[in-house]
């Protein structure tokens, strides 16, 4: 007699989002020497927001209820545009691999961010996690320097990770009001407005740009800042903000070898310390035994 079919379309999922948001940290390196970190950011979105307006035509778009919007706005400017902004301001002078590795710490904070706005528990071992991870990214940040020194992109990717832990915590409290792909598509519609300022910087960097370029852009907008937007929410859905962030400590392993074939690079071996370091930290403070699943009411 055959037991249940396990479900694998969450895995699955987890999966691809993870494949899809590790290739981002090379792809923005290779399109930085062409466009400004603002110029890159608007690219990627308008890129990403047509890909979602696409898709929600396609399958219907409810119209965001007037009491959402305040939300909807504040979810677009964290999640959107301070993130993108504060990484590819960072990876001018940070390496896609160490990138990724800080970014691996907003599972962490996220963690911690779901304890004090969600009141998700969190166990000893967890604080222990949290306090080693912030030990790790303490690594991270001095060994992206020449010397030994505080890098100050690696602290403005820092920030990025804490914008996206945010993002992460505040939206558990929404994504259930809409289906993933419209509220997805409101979101990001709603980060990609702040940037239009760069419109200007756009323009001028499309008359000289080399079509890999555009194309690793196009990359960007239609797949980490698309569809794997929309796998985040499917997730997020099924399974606690603290518990699906915790996957994303193996993002750094993916972007580092994603990295190391597309780009040639490879973090400092201070900065590789420093990420083995904090996703222990990111381990003990989000992986407590439990599997993969909706969480009960």
């Amino acid at each position: 007699m055959r037991g249940p079919r396990r479900d694998v379309r969450l895995p699955l999922a987890v999966a691809a989002m993870l494949v899809m948001w590790a290739s981002a940290f090379a792809a923005i390196r290779s399109a930085l020497p062409t466009f400004s970190p603002g110029a890159l950011a608007l690219l990627r979105f308008l890129f990403s927001s047509a890909t979602l307006g696409a898709l929600s035509a396609a399958r219907g778009l409810p119209r965001p209820e007037r009491r959402d919007l305040p939300t909807i706005l504040s979810l677009g400017v964290l999640g959107i545009t301070i993130y993108h902004l504060c990484l590819n301001y960072g990876s001018q002078t940070v390496t896609a691999g160490a990138a990724s590795l800080l970014i691996s710490s907003a599972p962490m904070i996220t963690a911690l961010l779901a304890r004090l706005l969600l009141k998700e528990a969190l166990g000893r071992w967890a604080w222990a996690g949290i306090f080693l991870g912030f030990g790790g990214i303490a690594l991270i940040t001095l060994g992206e320097g020449r010397e030994l020194r505080v890098e100050p992109g690696a602290l403005v990717i820092l920030l990025a990770a804490v914008a996206a832990s945010l993002y992460s915590v505040l939206q558990k409290k929404h994504v259930g009001r809409y289906p993933a792909l419209a509220f997805t598509t409101y979101v990001v519609w709603a980060g990609t407005i702040p940037m239009l300022v760069f419109l200007p910087e756009l323009f001028a960097a499309l008359g000289t740009a080399p079509a890999g370029a555009i194309l690793a852009v196009a990359y960007l907008g239609a797949f980490p800042g698309g569809l794997a937007y929309v796998l985040w929410v499917y997730g997020l859905s099924r399974t606690t903000a603290s518990r699906l962030s915790s996957f994303l400590y193996l993002s750094p392993v993916l972007a580092i070898g994603i990295a190391w074939i597309w780009l040639r690079e490879v973090p400092s071996w201070l900065s590789l310390v420093g990420g083995l370091v904090t996703i222990a930290g990111v381990a003990l403070a989000n992986l407590r035994g439990r599997p993969l699943s909706r969480p009960s009411a």
